[in-house]
């Protein structure tokens, strides 16, 4: 909870139903009828848990974090989009 970004409400409440989400997704892409809909609801999720991913980086810098651990948060942000894109390629229709 600690990076959640302050101008969040229900911080608790928000990294219990993300981790819900994810759950519900990763189960939801086993079956072939709720694919399709489980890709969606994992891009929105990667979307959602953005900002948390951009105040842990804020954090180590405010933290004076190592330049290894610094540079690490930075790659994890635009592998966000690679994440996204292997999602939707992973859940897209296609012959069994």
């Amino acid at each position: 909870m600690g990076i959640m970004p302050a101008w969040l409400p229900w911080h608790r409440a928000l990294v219990v139903v993300s981790g819900l989400c994810e759950m519900a997704g990763g189960l939801g892409v086993l079956w072939h009828a709720t694919r399709r809909w489980a890709g969606y609801g994992l891009i929105a999720l990667c979307l959602a848990v953005l900002p948390a991913n951009v105040q842990m980086l804020l954090n180590a810098q405010a933290a004076h974090a190592s330049a290894l651990w610094l540079t690490l948060l930075c790659v994890r942000l635009p592998l966000q989009i690679l994440l996204i894109g292997w999602i939707w390629h992973a859940t897209r229709s296609r012959a069994d």
